[in-house]
């Protein structure tokens, strides 16, 4: 069976809405300051870049408009920081009206990592990057003796 364009969207819908739960699960402190060790970065930063790649990837795709910028780096709320990942999602919904099926299969050079890749294959890294930094959220969460939200919730 094949993915429609409909389908990965409700696929990233799910994944955001528990990305989002896993946010509001952070104290505001620990959500910009908090790391487990040096080497590692706060679990808002994570959430900044996530929506980094989600503006540039689905603007690229929708506009053929390539531009990735760090456009988050002044947040330093959890509510600012809950405000842009709305805004980020809704400016996808958007956006996606305007992705065709057809254009999801367009394979070209990545213009921010490198290879050649189809369009589809781009939102499946971030997504799959989403899903790795959600999963750091849930190790820094439990470290802070905070309950992570069950994982296979999607609603």
């Amino acid at each position: 069976m094949v993915l429609s364009k409909t389908d990965l969207l409700e696929i990233l819908e799910g994944n955001r809405r528990l990305t989002m739960r896993v946010v509001e699960a952070f104290p505001e402190e620990e959500l910009f300051h908090f790391t487990p060790a040096d080497k590692l970065r706060p679990f808002a930063e994570m959430i900044k870049e996530i929506m980094n790649i989600e503006r540039a990837y689905v603007r690229g795709i929708a506009r053929n408009v390539w531009e990735f910028q760090d456009s988050f780096a002044s947040i330093s709320t959890k509510e600012a920081l809950i405000s842009a990942c709305e805004a980020i999602r809704d400016d996808t919904r958007r956006l996606w009206q305007e992705i065709t099926e057809e254009t999801l299969e367009v394979v070209e050079k990545d213009p921010f990592f490198g290879p050649s890749q189809s369009h589809f294959s781009r939102l499946q890294y971030g997504l799959e990057n989403e899903i790795h930094h959600r999963g750091q959220g849930f190790i820094y969460l439990r470290v802070l003796g905070i309950e992570p939200p069950e994982f296979f919730e999607r609603d």
